[in-house]
């Protein structure tokens, strides 16, 4: 009796931690990968994250800036396996480009001459700059499919048009793209990626409504809210680049901690604010180092007077959303 009562014990405590960790595993639905973080002077450490849905490896990349290196950091990590050859050509599968800047596009280029046939997907003013200025053969071969001649056809642009899903070949996701404001009159991009009924936003450089004269934000706010009610959305990837001192007509198009806050504030009066509480806000694209990141993070965290759920990613280590 003893022995039974033992036995059915031990089977209840197996089935029940199989469940912990099923329920676990259920409840995250994307990887990301950063292979670069930053915004501006480091340039082994710009902004590309590799984004997939848990249990496959067939990762799409947000932005590009660093690509190859951040890589080598990755395998060095363990968060990858493989050569660096192998990952860059058969497990990225395309990229999202959310505006032309080189630290966003520097990565794509330098490695184009050792990647695979892919697709670059950017809205047309974003693909115009990379046709216009890059692969031009004075300033780099063409291996895309389209602009100065010969084209070497590597690399295909897929056209987004704003609020119209498309999906990513070789991944078993779908994006649909917004347009940001990044300056006067220069376009960037977030990406809202979809796999199955879960969301994850990416955001490439942005100003706030209120410094850009523009209403993209609050019209990403609108699209998303809700997403973050019916606990949908896993995570927003927002940049904040500068420490609040820094002058208004010096932000160039980005964010600083005081504007993030307000920002979410206006996602918060959409989605209700203890739901946007339990997204995570992953910060990206700050241009501090050394003591200088560490104060920026302290602003940051000093001005979340609502307690958002602030994330700081490290090159080369994996974030399950």
């Amino acid at each position: 009796m003893i022995k039974n009562s033992i036995f059915f014990l031990l089977c209840y405590f197996i089935f029940s931690c199989s469940g912990v960790q099923a329920q676990s595993q259920k409840k995250h639905s994307f990887k990301v990968l950063p292979l670069g973080i930053k915004g501006g002077l480091d340039e082994g450490n710009l902004s590309a994250y590799m984004i997939a849905p848990v249990g496959t490896d067939n990762y799409i990349c947000a932005d590009a800036g660093t690509v190859r290196h951040g890589i080598d950091v990755a395998i060095a990590a363990r968060s990858l396996k493989g050569t660096p050859e192998e990952i860059l050509k058969d497990q990225i599968k395309g990229y999202m480009i959310s505006h032309a800047h080189l630290d966003h596009v520097a990565g794509l280029i330098m490695n184009s001459p050792e990647d695979a046939k892919k697709n670059i997907y950017a809205l047309p003013s974003v693909a115009e700059v990379l046709k216009d200025k890059y692969f031009t053969w004075k300033a780099w071969a063409n291996f895309t499919n389209e602009g100065d001649a010969p084209h070497l056809d590597k690399y295909t642009y897929q056209y987004l048009k704003p609020a119209q899903k498309m999906e990513l070949a070789g991944t078993e996701m779908v994006v649909t793209a917004f347009p940001l404001s990044h300056g006067p009159a220069y376009e960037s991009t977030a990406f809202l990626i979809q796999h199955g009924g879960d969301y994850l936003l990416y955001l490439g450089d942005t100003g706030a409504d209120q410094i850009e004269n523009s209403t993209h934000l609050q019209q990403l706010w609108t699209a998303i809210a809700p997403l973050v009610r019916k606990q949908q959305l896993k995570a927003i990837f927002i940049e904040t680049s500068f420490f609040d001192k820094q002058p208004d007509k010096l932000l160039f198009g980005h964010l600083t901690p005081r504007l993030l806050m307000q920002e979410m504030g206006k996602l918060s009066e959409l989605a209700g604010l203890n739901a946007l509480k339990a997204v995570p806000l992953v910060i990206t694209h700050m241009k501090s180092f050394g003591l200088e990141e560490k104060a920026l993070v302290s602003e940051l965290k000093k001005d979340n007077q609502s307690g958002f759920k602030l994330v700081f990613p490290v090159q080369g280590k994996f974030m399950l959303f």
